[in-house]
């Protein structure tokens, strides 16, 4: 099978996606949307939620319950205190279970509300074959995601600087009643040099599972791989893939497209800028098939606020049209007043 002339690469994972991380742009799919269960690649939610939710710096008691979470654990123990961001650290470095019980009843008062939280904030990112039931990813009843949910919210998550640091991070160390030495689980983060993230997951029923990031020239790539037989190597061999075969090219919010006549206006014109960021996802040295529509107005009438719209850009690849960007005033422009409108007219007169 092929795409765009490539041979597409084969990975022992029983679901698998690569994605672009800024438009979200799927460049390989096996199986992607099919629900399996997560394992501990469920803690990149509870991860994204205590960082939005909750304040790092504040004091967390250790319960009973949490310290009780079993398998993976950074070894907690009831009526200890660690403060909120050593828990994050150890739930996403050292994939602490029982440090994830404990985010969950601090950010959400009961882990059953925090729960509550990550299923809400999955179907606002578009999640919608992930179904969470716990905040560790331990196996339960209904509690799946697919491929592609995972990497929709790794996307999310890691443009979180406060996210993105904690899961680049190899190796650190947190205290409690005891400092704790944490060794990142993502052993891609020693083998590959461009990784960047994110998160392991093991259990039984889920296999070995791997969410991957990595940047390489400016373009980041999440590579998902669930129930892999080499998750290492699988990630690596979608993102050699993805960087062999694609390039990328940015439009920056605020660039500008063009100038627009302000009539009664001062100034009296305005740049034409994108009003948003925008990425388009091209196969390799394919830039050169970019073609470029700027569709403005000529000329409006004062006064203008800045940001107020004054048409779009197309983007076309070759002939099929692949993007459009709206366009809007880079700057206000106020209305000229009465004695200002006249000065000006009497310069024009001049000139003549």
């Amino acid at each position: 099978m092929e795409v765009w002339g490539t041979l597409l690469p084969r990975v022992t994972a029983a679901a698998a996606v690569l994605m672009e991380a800024r438009s979200g742009k799927v460049l390989y799919m096996k199986n992607g949307h099919l629900r399996r269960p997560p394992a501990s690649t469920t803690k990149m939610m509870t991860g994204i939620l205590a960082i939005e939710q909750g304040d790092l710096k504040e004091w967390v008691t250790i319960s009973q319950k949490a310290a009780r979470v079993g398998e993976a654990s950074i070894h907690l123990t009831a009526g200890e205190k660690l403060r909120l961001e050593d828990l994050v650290k150890g739930a996403l470095i050292r994939s602490g279970n029982d440090a994830a019980a404990a985010v969950a009843e601090h950010v959400g008062g009961s882990e059953e509300f925090f729960i509550y939280l990550m299923n809400k904030k999955a179907r606002l990112l578009g999640a919608g074959n992930t179904l969470f039931q716990n905040p560790h990813g331990l196996p339960a009843q209904n509690h799946y995601a697919s491929a592609y949910d995972l990497g929709l919210i790794a996307r999310y998550a890691l443009t979180n600087e406060v996210f993105a640091s904690i899961v680049r991070t190899r190796e650190t160390t947190i205290r409690g009643s005891w400092s704790r030495y944490l060794r990142n689980t993502n052993r891609l983060l020693w083998r590959y040099p461009w990784a960047n993230g994110v998160k392991t997951g093991t259990t039984d029923a889920a296999g070995k599972c791997l969410v991957a990031s990595a940047t390489r020239e400016g373009l980041t790539l999440i590579a998902v791989v669930l129930k892999s037989h080499d998750r290492y190597r699988d990630a690596e061999t979608l993102l050699e893939y993805g960087f062999q075969n694609f390039d990328y090219y940015a439009i920056a919010k605020g660039s500008v497209w063009g100038t627009v006549k302000v009539a009664n206006g001062k100034p009296s014109r305005v740049t034409a800028v994108a009003l948003w960021n925008d990425v388009f996802i091209l196969e390799k040295d394919r830039k050169k098939d970019l073609r470029f529509k700027v569709n403005i107005v000529s000329e409006v009438q004062a006064p203008l606020r800045k940001g107020e719209n004054l048409g779009f850009l197309e983007v076309f690849k070759e002939e099929q049209r692949i993007g459009r960007i709206p366009l809007g005033a880079g700057e206000e422009s106020r209305k000229l007043g009465l004695i200002e409108r006249l000065r000006k007219l009497g310069e024009g007169l001049n000139d003549d």
